[in-house]
């Protein structure tokens, strides 16, 4: 399968904080593909690096190696007037559906405003406002009412309905569920689904789950540290994990069995303990 997007050993760093300071480095000759119609599910905990490599994508996080290629175009250092044009096939789901909707704007500007600085006629704007409603399974009285008048996942349907307005070709989904119950999570991961069954989009699907990339991805790579440490197909990542971060973010999934449960917590603190373990012994080993 041909790369949609081909990100090859990416360094991402920011400026110290302090004079002098040496600057932070959030990612290390990280590489991920994905093709057309595909789902890479990014997962890690927090400060793992996977957010940062979803805004370097998207031209938000300052890259200091390597390279992004997109659709067969460089975009590792694409200029402003690049990136809107890159609006067209390139767009972002965010985590938060309460706070990247627009208060004051009603649904149906929220959702022709792409269309508009694209050019689209307002004739074509409508129709297409429209179908973008049908697509995410939002009534038509949608349209003049504001966000503030929708629960939070009738928002993330809306904030869906913008990204697919130009219908991209690739999608970022930043932790586009977690702010959801989980029966609503269900319902906006099913309605994704759909949607790539419909359409042929591809999603750089970025979660801390390990359970909603399962239920979502072709493929998953696993972040730690600013650095891919597994990856392959999600089945095969999810199910049987070989390396004993990926192993831990499986465990600290919740099961419904108290025995299960518990066993799951003494092996997940068993593998923690052997992290910190060959850390000290690095530290040792390098000290002398």
């Amino acid at each position: 399968m041909d790369a949609l997007l081909e990100v090859s050993d990416l360094v991402v760093e920011y400026p110290g904080k302090g004079f002098r300071a040496k600057p932070f480095r959030a990612l290390t000759d990280v590489s991920i593909r994905i093709g057309a119609g595909e789902t890479l599910g990014l997962v890690g905990e927090s400060g793992s690096g996977k957010t940062t490599l979803g805004r370097a994508v998207l031209g938000l996080a300052p890259i200091t190696g390597g390279s992004v290629t997109f659709d067969g175009r460089d975009i590792t250092h694409a200029s402003r007037a690049q990136r809107r044009g890159l609006s067209r096939d390139l767009q972002v789901v965010f985590q938060d559906p309460y706070t990247s909707l627009n208060p004051a704007m009603t649904v149906g500007d929220i959702l022709s405003e792409p269309l508009g600085i694209q050019g689209v006629a307002t004739k074509e704007s409508r129709r297409r406002v429209g179908e973008l409603l049908d697509q995410v399974r939002l009534p038509s009285d949608a349209l003049d009412r504001l966000p503030s008048e929708f629960s939070g996942g009738q928002r993330q349907r809306v904030a869906i309905a913008r990204a697919l307005a130009l219908s991209p070709k690739l999608i970022v989904c930043d932790e586009p569920v977690s702010a959801l119950d989980l029966t609503t999570q269900a319902r906006v991961l099913d309605l994704f689904l759909q949607i790539q069954r419909d359409t042929g989009v591809s999603y750089l699907f970025v979660s801390h789950d390990l359970d909603v990339v399962r239920h979502i991805s072709h493929r998953v790579a696993v972040m730690y540290r600013g650095e891919i440490v597994e990856q392959g197909p999600a089945l095969e990542v999810t199910g049987a994990p070989r390396h004993p971060y990926t192993q831990r973010l499986l465990l600290a999934s919740p099961v419904p069995d108290p025995d299960r449960q518990r066993q799951r917590r003494s092996d997940r603190l068993r593998l923690m303990e052997e992290e910190r373990g060959r850390e000290t012994a690095g530290l040792v080993s390098e000290a002398s």
